[in-house]
């Protein structure tokens, strides 16, 4: 019998993606309780006890201002979009030490429910986000992988874009920072020459990989036992840069590349994940990257593939025996 506990859904407060989900498990008459730890104070409190009294395991609660749940029944965590708080009216080092409090305190209580099932588990989705240990695992199931360098030896970065016809540049990791005057200090993916680099690239590592001729892109999103692989058709190089210009539709894997990327989430332990690939003009699939806790409700929208039911699914069912 299912457990009758709430299933935890951590996330900011506009988040299109888990409202999806969430719709789909009060039609199920699951119990959701929702909250962001960016709520602590007034809007979120947590008690928790450990050791004897507690049989070795977390009891106490969270309460928000519409619940009070028990930390041992929660069944299941949907690991969403949570924001942390910044605590702007202290003063610098308390503010830091303040969100320190946080995370350890109330992420590392919720990291440790002792019978709730992780969509995914917060420290597995920090390890899988690694790109060069995706890559690497990738490698290691049998994926075909374009050829990469990571590095900040300009030397041995111009010898590689040498070494091939065309090369992209990819971030290691995604950044929501802006400077002063606006400008985001994220990229998308972009061609780079030889003679764009200087002794710059030496300050920190980068990610540089042969480009793919490829026809088009395809978004792998895996929730437990099921594989939704949608084909997206664009003429772009990153085709995050202007979804208006894309198409899509249901595509279907072969089996060999659909069971390695089950292992690759299995490898890291995820029950969940997004892979991105392409299509090359032989119809070769290429493996891009993983990312454990990827958007796809506007995949849903274009397809009518039933994303969301899956997570309620995995959600609602809680951990297995």
């Amino acid at each position: 019998m299912i457990d009758a506990g709430p299933v935890a859904v951590v996330t900011e407060v506009d988040d299109v993606t888990a409202d999806m989900v969430i719709t789909e498990l009060n039609k199920r008459g699951v119990p959701v309780v929702r909250f962001d730890p960016s709520d602590m104070g007034d809007g979120l409190l947590l008690s928790a006890r450990f050791g004897a009294t507690s049989a070795e395991s977390t009891a106490g609660h969270l309460r928000t201002p519409s619940r009070n749940t028990a930390l041992e029944g929660v069944r299941s965590v949907y690991w969403r979009r949570p924001t942390w708080p910044h605590f702007e009216h202290l003063d610098g080092p308390d503010a830091r030490f303040a969100a320190a409090q946080v995370r350890h305190g109330l992420g590392g209580t919720l990291y440790a429910l002792p019978n709730a099932h992780y969509v995914n588990h917060p420290l597995r989705n920090h390890t899988a986000e690694h790109k060069p240990l995706q890559l690497a695992v990738a490698g290691r199931v049998g994926l075909t992988v374009p050829p990469t360098l990571i590095s900040n030896d300009l030397d041995q970065i111009r010898e590689f874009i040498s070494e091939h016809d065309q090369v992209i540049y990819k971030a290691l990791r995604w950044t929501p920072y802006r400077r002063s005057d606006g400008v985001g200090l994220t990229t998308w993916t972009e061609p780079v020459t030889a003679d764009e680099l200087d002794e710059r690239v030496t300050v920190v590592p980068h990610l540089f990989q042969a480009c793919v001729d490829k026809v088009a892109d395809v978004r792998v999103v895996i929730v437990g036992p099921k594989v939704f692989a949608i084909r997206i058709d664009s003429d772009l190089l990153d085709w995050r840069a202007d979804y208006s210009k894309l198409s899509y539709k249901p595509f279907v894997l072969p089996t060999q590349v659909e069971s390695a990327l089950t292992e690759h989430l299995e490898l890291f332990g995820l029950a969940s994940g997004s892979f991105d690939l392409c299509i090359n003009r032989d119809g070769d699939l290429h493996w891009l990257e993983l990312n454990p806790n990827g958007q796809w409700g506007w995949l849903e929208d274009e397809t009518g593939l039933p994303i969301a039911s899956a997570f309620a699914d995995l959600l609602e069912q809680g951990p297995t025996p």
